[in-house]
């Protein structure tokens, strides 16, 4: 369903920066996975690809614990509180601690050697290639675009389990942040809006939504201190993309958590 709103994000830190990224291949994944044509195959196979070159990169495992564990921390430090559903706040303690049992459990950092299939390893090897998983190059793979959708799909939910853990970790983690956001209503003066960062609060992301007929893209930048959103008109041909010449007013939320 189309929504009013169209919105972009943007992570303060390193960490939130590889969970977005993973959840946006998760969803891809997602999508590609429910085709079935040999495209969808290909497709689906590119972004398994994707995600371990991610996970590849970085220890995951130890990053997601450690945010598993913050969020824990504050959400009892909420537990004295009045007017706290305290019902609410133990299932969600509950599954912080399963998912960061399930994850703990895991065996060491995730990467090509966790996929124990020859046909993935070799897809993988050959990925960095343009165009380097052609039926001539790896004629096992063209084999297997070829076969039954049921025999396809058993390897691909073999594939797939092994990231289940740090998916639903990074789903919960990313859900509370978005979740703890207040919404402000803002105007950018001639497409420009800076704002300085309060150095005592834990600023995770912050996102910028624009109306969806407003006929501008939002390009966002900042680091600790601040952030500055410029409001840009769409590129034509050949005529580049330039900051808007009038106000433009957009919703603003700060993720703190």
């Amino acid at each position: 369903m189309t929504t009013e709103y169209i919105s972009y994000e943007f992570p303060f830190n390193e960490r939130m920066r590889v969970f977005i990224r993973l959840e946006q291949l998760f969803l891809q994944l997602d999508h590609f996975i429910a085709g079935s044509g040999i495209w969808d195959k290909k497709a689906t196979i590119n972004t398994l690809v994707e995600i371990l070159q991610v996970l590849s990169r970085h220890d995951l495992k130890a990053e997601t614990l450690k945010e598993l564990e913050r969020h824990s921390n504050r959400l009892n430090q909420l537990s004295n509180h009045e007017g706290v559903d305290t019902k609410m706040l133990r299932k969600i303690l509950d599954d912080l601690d399963s998912t960061s049992k399930i994850l703990y459990a895991t065996n060491g950092k995730i990467d090509i050697s966790s996929m124990k299939s020859d046909l993935f390893q070799t897809i993988c090897q050959r990925s960095n290639i343009p165009g380097g998983t052609c039926s001539f190059d790896l004629p096992s793979y063209h084999y297997w675009l070829e076969q039954e959708k049921e025999l396809q799909n058993k390897d691909l939910n073999m594939w797939i389990s092994i990231f289940s853990p740090i998916r639903t970790a990074v789903d919960l983690i990313l859900n509370f942040i978005r979740l703890s956001s207040d919404t402000t209503n803002e105007i950018a003066h001639q497409g420009f809006y800076q704002a300085t960062l309060d150095q005592t609060q834990p600023y995770q992301i912050v996102i910028i939504k624009v109306l969806r007929n407003t006929p501008y893209f939002v390009e966002i930048s900042g680091g600790k201190h601040r952030f500055t959103t410029r409001f840009m008109s769409s590129s034509s041909g050949n005529v580049r993309p330039k900051q808007a010449d009038k106000d433009v007013n957009f919703l603003l939320s700060y993720c703190i958590f």
